[in-house]
């Protein structure tokens, strides 16, 4: 309907520019905003404020130049000014009915569009450091990507989800180092446990398989371990434990040597598989798991020049060298550390991207990773990353442009922290203590269905308090409750008709679409004509919370009218079109939960 009055009112403004009313360049977008006060119409446009000023006149005075060409279209009842120089259109009740037949007749399609045309998108998100179990703070992205994903799906557009596996670097050498501590632990050994290690209990289990599968392979004696190293925190504030745990970390390589791999892996690949199931369980699916430390291999041999390809971090570093993005600092006491020039593209200060050692850092890892997505071809990247990370998007989008990429063909969308509260006590959580609420624990508790809804129902970038009593709920204050029940009402409907020996006949229902004439089923009419442009706006905007709170209101609505009216009415004409309109609702909601990763269940 939108797209119907958007070429109405282009058509007005240039048959005026015809007419030497306005003028010929005027440049102009027609924008639509669905009315709140049904005495201001169904929808209404603020283009005459928007072009007075670049024409000369009064915003009414051009509204009122307008309207005349408005009025007579089939689907409006009447066109009206309206305070500063807004223009309301009333549509007809006949328009408004159509709905019902379009959503009967595509059902799942029904609100689905080709308005990305293909356009390739990557989605990032979860990526979480694989050194422990996911945690409540992680399932906001996690639910907040997988629906993103889906709303550009939806919307025509050609995506591809992946999962950044941060399997290299000194935040995964803590996690061996500790597994190996806890081995030695169940060897026999009298350890003094890190306070920087990970504490997680999951770190003894990993330990005790290890054990297992291994035996005494790895034993070496505390002593040998703890020889030389520098002293830990002590209660006292003295010691480092960073640089105790650096140590611990550098003498597992020495005394392991080839078997510290073993021990590597033992803790990434069953935290890894740990991550994938707990996705999976919870509705979230990858098409590609991308490796960190695949971008520190050499990956190839180019059998044109019969040489080892270099891997990709020194590939990127050397293209920015090349371009001059990259310096040393001769004079100072580091002369070999590389910087990148990441000041020159609007970073507060430059980077360093390989250390005076030689080793690549984490950054250097980012621009690398950043540079092979673009190579792949994507038109546009999305990542979603925790609120910690805001600091990385300048100095990233520095490197794409060092790279001759886009940088807005990068979008970041940054995920506050969900808190979680028992009761009035506030959980904390802390990776490495062990003290944290599990991704796993919270669906155990509260159901998938209410952890992934509850967490789309806020921007992204707001802080969000997860209401584990309301989220258990069986209210119509539990969003997620009110609006699946508005579902299962709408299947027992059907049940019920069929108890009482009576059919649904659906040509009659869309037949008689003119008896849904009351205020309860005019909202219903109007609210389901706003979903399939609601689906583009919250893809374009990458808004999957403006899908929840619209199914909240249709849930609304819905439940209003069906208290207020008896569907199943001895006048088989408006029982059929009562049942025609319920049945739209409720493939609505089921269209709007699927993509949310909500079920749509039939009894409750």
């Amino acid at each position: 309907m939108k797209a119907q009055l958007e070429q109405l009112v282009s058509q007005a403004i240039k048959q005026l520019q015809s007419e030497a009313i306005l003028p010929e360049d005027l440049e102009f977008r027609v924008i639509f905003q669905n009315t709140k006060d049904k005495s201001h119409g169904d929808i209404a446009t603020n283009i005459a404020l928007m072009l007075a000023k670049k024409v000369g006149l009064k915003p009414r005075d051009l509204a009122e130049k307008i309207i005349p060409h408005l009025r007579g279209h089939d689907a409006l009842d009447k066109v009206e000014l309206a305070g500063p120089g807004f223009i309301n259109f009333f549509i007809k009740a006949s328009n408004q009915n159509q709905v019902i037949g379009s959503i009967l007749s595509q059902q799942r399609e029904f609100g689905r569009s080709q308005l990305g045309n293909n356009k390739k998108v990557q989605i990032e998100y979860v990526s979480a450091n694989p050194t422990g179990p996911l945690h409540v703070g992680h399932g906001r992205g996690a639910a907040y990507g997988a629906t993103l994903a889906n709303l550009l799906t939806a919307t025509g557009h050609d995506v591809q989800r992946e999962y950044y596996v941060n399997d290299a670097g000194r935040q995964m050498n803590i996690l061996a180092a500790s597994v190996w501590l806890r081995y030695l632990e169940l060897s026999g050994e009298s350890i003094v446990f890190p306070r920087n290690g990970y504490q997680g209990g999951y770190v003894h289990d990993i330990a005790k398989t290890l054990l297992e599968q291994h035996q005494q392979r790895f034993v070496v004696s505390a002593e040998t371990v703890f020889a030389n190293l520098p002293l830990d925190e002590q209660e006292d504030g003295s010691g480092d434990k960073e640089a105790h745990i650096d140590g611990l970390i550098e003498a597992a390589q020495t005394l392991l040597k080839a078997d510290y791999e073993c021990v590597f892996n033992a803790g990434l690949d069953e935290i890894l598989a740990d991550i994938r199931q707990d996705l999976q369980e919870f509705g979230v699916e990858y098409d590609q798991w991308f490796s960190e430390k695949s971008l520190s291999q050499n990956s190839a041999v180019d059998s044109a020049a019969d040489s080892v390809v270099n891997n990709a971090v020194d590939t990127a570093i050397k293209e920015l060298q090349q371009n001059d993005h990259i310096y040393t600092q001769a004079e100072s006491d580091q002369p070999n550390t590389l910087w990148f020039r990441s000041t020159a593209f609007g970073d507060d200060k430059d980077r360093v991207v390989q250390r005076e050692n030689g080793q690549g850092t984490y950054f250097a890892s980012d621009i690398a990773y950043h540079r092979e997505k673009f190579q792949r071809g994507f038109d546009q990247v999305i990542n979603i990353w925790g609120a910690d990370h805001h600091g990385y998007i300048t100095r990233v989008k520095a490197s794409l442009s060092a790279l001759n990429i886009d940088p807005d063909k990068l979008t970041v969308r940054l995920v506050q922290f969900a808190i979680l509260y028992r009761g009035k006590e506030r959980v904390q959580m802390s990776t490495r203590s062990g003290s944290f609420v599990t991704l796993r624990e919270l669906r155990n508790e509260v159901g998938n269905d209410a952890a992934r809804f509850f967490y789309v129902t806020r921007k992204v970038e707001q802080h969000m308090d997860f209401d584990l009593e309301l989220a258990k709920s069986q209210t119509k204050d539990n969003p997620v409750y009110y609006i699946q029940y508005a579902h299962a009402r709408v299947c027992s409907v059907a049940r019920k008709l069929k108890e009482q020996g009576l059919e649904f006949d659906q040509p009659q229902g869309l037949a008689q679409l003119a008896l849904l004439s009351s205020e309860h089923e005019k909202a219903l009419m109007k609210k389901l004509t706003q979903y399939p442009e609601l689906l583009e706006k919250a893809a374009i905007n990458y808004e999957p919370h403006s899908l929840a709170n619209y199914l909240k209101e249709l849930a609304g609505d819905f439940h209003a009218y069906y208290n207020a009216n008896k569907v199943l009415v001895d006048d088989s004409e408006l029982r059929n079109a009562r049942i025609s309109l319920s049945l739209a609702v409720k493939q609505v909601i089921a269209n709007g939960l699927e993509i949310i990763g909500v079920s749509a269940p039939e009894s409750m």
